[in-house]
């Protein structure tokens, strides 16, 4: 049974319409949900009271922190500046493999112990000296309207923002949202819709119109991510299908990121991804035409490394987050050829490293 929506938690929410059955439909996302009064979606976070639709975590988050913007993972976004992380509790999607799930698969919000408004979250970025503020840890399209807001906000201070995202949005909501982001990291989790519907709840097709759309109709930097589980979405036919498309539909120059799982959430008998696999995957990436593909979760040199696509030169050297050599210029072209590198960037000056710090909005 649905817990009590509390008249702290009744923010007015958008994307709903009214059915004839005296249901209201949530049009944020595919999974339609149908509510009767009091009850909650499937991302537990948005529910009817009084036949309207109200988001339950408006300015509530399980937690702020500082990270390297590699951390997102975003190779390509302002390298080596600093970004503020913070998330909120519940989701969209039912991943088995869930890494964040003690967040994101929350009915608890005791965990939603940081309050902060819009406007102290920018002020915060500001005063620690970020370039951005990411909403991640659980998906920031079921708290759409707080993190709209968060944006407006940041980007009155010059402040960018990025969305950590599985992309899984209707195409009304989806405008809306993405219109205030710079940047989006997208986890296509895999590449067939057997796997969608089995570990995730959802389906494919929705999320490659959502990365259509924005490599296609908005300026929203974009880099992929996708985590590789042993056995499920990991063969080598899958990851050259996936490669393949993303060169076709979204272009060569979009970064990939192949990261490695490990035993978590409802998945805890698969074992972790064997760092060759990672090698491998990104080699088939390479194969299909991707001009930047990286691993992660893994100490690799050379899969945390941008490389020129034209010379081949070594242009961003990175161990873990930490930056050992950044040879860009500062309009983002390499010193060796002056073949424009893809993506945002400035003149570098120190790297952010490998600091991971907890803060509070002031």
């Amino acid at each position: 049974m649905d817990e009590p929506i509390s008249l702290t938690e009744r923010y007015p929410a958008k994307y709903w319409h009214a059915l004839t059955d005296g249901r209201i439909q949530c049009d944020l996302c595919p999974r339609d949900c149908k509510l009767r009064e009091g009850q909650r979606g499937a991302c537990y976070v948005r529910g009817r009271v009084n036949d309207a639709m109200v988001l339950t975590t408006y300015g509530r988050s399980s937690g702020f922190c500082v990270d390297p913007v590699e951390k997102k993972p975003l190779n390509h976004f302002y390298p080596g500046s600093s970004i503020l992380s913070f998330g909120t509790a519940g989701c969209n999607l039912a991943c088995k493999f869930c890494q964040n799930w003690d967040i994101s698969k929350s009915r608890s919000f005791d965990k939603l112990a940081d309050e902060a408004t819009p406007e102290a979250i920018a002020r915060s970025a500001l005063q620690r000296g970020c370039k951005s503020v990411a909403f991640t840890y659980n998906d920031p399209v079921i708290f759409t309207e707080y993190a709209m807001d968060v944006s407006l906000a940041c980007h009155a201070k010059d402040i960018k923002t990025v969305a950590v995202t599985a992309g899984y949005i209707h195409k009304a909501a989806r405008r809306d949202f993405f219109e205030k982001m710079d940047a989006a990291n997208v986890d296509l989790k895999a590449f067939t819709d057997e796997f969608y519907v089995k570990q995730c709840g959802a389906r494919l097709q929705p999320v490659l119109d959502t990365l259509k759309y924005l490599c296609r109709e908005t300026n929203v930097w974009v880099e992929l991510t996708t985590l590789l589980i042993p056995d499920l979405n990991d063969s080598e036919e899958e990851i050259c299908a996936m490669s393949e498309w993303i060169a076709k539909e979204l272009g060569t120059q979009v970064p990939l990121h192949f990261t490695a799982f490990h035993p978590d959430y409802k998945l805890t008998d698969v074992p972790p991804t064997p760092p060759a696999k990672l090698i491998t995957a990104r080699r088939i990436a390479i194969s299909a035409g991707l001009q930047y593909v990286y691993t992660g979760n893994v100490h690799n040199r050379t899969g945390d490394t941008t490389y020129c696509p034209s010379c081949g030169t070594e242009l961003i050297v990175r161990d873990w987050y930490e930056i050992e050599l950044y040879r860009l210029t500062s309009d983002g072209h390499c010193p060796d050829c002056n073949t424009a590198i893809a993506g945002h960037f400035e003149k570098y000056t120190q790297a952010f490293g490998r600091q991971h710090i907890r803060v509070m909005p002031a």
